[in-house]
């Protein structure tokens, strides 16, 4: 009997190493993904501004000629 509980304490430690290991490639790659996507929300936001910067003034608010 005791044999048999440390082979399924053995079996169950095995099962979750590889599923720890499993989880942490898994969050690894989303920080990966993650860095990315924040490189390119920034490139995005710098651009957004050039281009406010360049379109110059807004046209004043009027009201349209039917009021």
């Amino acid at each position: 009997m005791t044999e048999e509980r440390i082979v399924r304490l053995e079996e169950t430690v095995a099962y979750q190493t590889k599923t720890i290991d499993e989880l942490s490639d898994q969050v690894a790659q989303q920080w990966k993904m993650i860095e990315g996507l924040e490189k390119k929300f920034e490139l995005l936001t710098d651009r957004f501004l050039e281009l406010e910067e360049s379109a110059g003034e807004r046209p004043a608010v009027t009201k349209p000629p039917h009021y």
